[in-house]
């Protein structure tokens, strides 16, 4: 690549969150916008920058080449190592025009412009939810990355408003990229439906709620609300818990072994997204309390799966969703319980907020996010 000619421009991406068989959040916006922009840009060059051997399904075309930078940066003096040591070293001898940081980090000593993606702020609303090496990383920092980076990129309306009321400096260059949903995600046949639930709830209807079991996605004011769903409806529905056990994990564990309703839920771990898809496509419904999101995909992939939704009020999702989704306070478990009873009483809500969700859902394609990813990208150079 260094010896290509200096009309083609040269994209670095920091890709160390391509991870196979391991890809959520930021990972899956990588994965998605990353493929597509290169695909679209032949007359580009990019170089992937991965912090340990990579699989080669992430070489996307003949115009990515992949670079090993270690050492593998998971956590905090790794990450400044990686980025202010390592990272401009290669930007340097592979003569970089731009880097693309999609995981809320960028380069602190490198003079290259960047283009930084920051999906929310959850560490200041929630700082409680975070390593505490992990939150001291974000406040030191975060502002700083704001500041150097040439463009910003975050995933929704309500994080881009967040942002700029903490950080004044990201107004005017800071634009929202939608997250998209892929198009597997859609409705199932009866009888595909039905073999989903003779496979994890022995045939019958259930609850889902998708994301990694972590304190932010509310998963303890979400079991209270099943509680008291099931003691006002007696009814035989389950409740699915799809997700890897990610930060502090014990807990809820803990919890879940005296919870009364245990053999209600089913913990299914993480699981690969042709599975994920057939079990979201069969759910009764999807329940996604979480305390704080920048986005909320796990809404968008039920709404195209013909799966109606209840979700947080006052967030994110809220934007997203519109009138296609029910939505509760989520430090209620009571508020919670009264949307679940809701949608389990009325079928003819049900139903009108499957048809909303459909169309609700249209827009928000990847082929989108990645040109609103490129735009900003160029807004870097510009």
């Amino acid at each position: 690549m260094p010896d290509q000619s200096s009309e083609k421009i040269r994209i670095a991406v920091n890709t160390r969150l391509l991870l196979p068989d391991y890809l959520e959040g930021m990972g899956h916006f990588t994965d998605e916008c990353l493929k597509r922009i290169v695909k679209e840009h032949p007359e580009a060059d990019f170089l992937f920058i991965f912090d340990r051997p990579f699989d080669p399904k992430f070489i996307y075309g003949p115009n990515v080449k992949g670079i090993v930078c270690g050492p593998a940066a998971r956590h905090p003096l790794l990450w400044k190592l990686w980025y202010d040591l390592r990272v401009p070293v290669i930007l340097k001898k592979w003569k970089a025009d731009i880097f693309l940081s999609p995981d809320g980090f960028c380069s602190l000593s490198t003079s290259i412009p960047q283009c930084l993606v920051l999906h929310d702020l959850s560490y200041l609303h929630f700082p409680g939810f975070n390593k505490r090496s992990h939150r001291y990383f974000y406040r030191r920092y975060t502002a700083r990355f704001i500041q150097k980076a040439r463009s910003l990129a975050t995933v929704s309306e309500f994080s881009k408003t967040d942002i700029i009321n903490h950080f004044p400096e990201a107004k005017g260059k800071i634009d929202v990229v939608y997250n998209g949903v892929k198009q597997q995600f859609s409705p199932r046949d009866l009888e595909k439906r039905e073999t989903t639930k003779n496979h994890y709830t022995e045939g019958k209807d259930y609850f889902l709620f998708t994301g990694a079991i972590h304190p932010r996605k509310n998963l303890i004011n979400l079991l209270r609300a099943f509680s008291q769903f099931k003691k006002r409806q007696r009814s035989s529905m389950k409740l699915v818990l799809t997700g890897r056990l990610a930060w502090k994990y014990e807990g809820f564990l803990q919890d879940l072994k005296h919870y009364k309703y245990r053999e209600d839920v089913v913990l299914t771990g993480y699981v690969k997204e042709e599975e994920l898809v057939e079990i979201t496509a069969a759910a009764y419904a999807l329940v996604y309390p979480s305390l704080h999101e920048g986005f909320g995909v796990p809404v968008l992939e039920a709404m195209c799966s013909g799966v109606p939704v209840i979700t947080s009020e006052n967030s994110a999702m809220q934007e997203i969703a519109g009138e296609a989704a029910l939505y509760a306070d989520p430090a209620q478990p009571a508020s919670i319980a009264s949307q679940m009873m809701r949608i389990y009483k009325d079928e003819s809500l049900r139903n009108s907020l499957i048809e909303k969700g459909k169309l609700v859902a249209i827009p928000f394609t990847w082929d989108r996010s990645a040109r609103l990813l490129w735009e900003a990208m160029m807004k870097a150079l510009a």
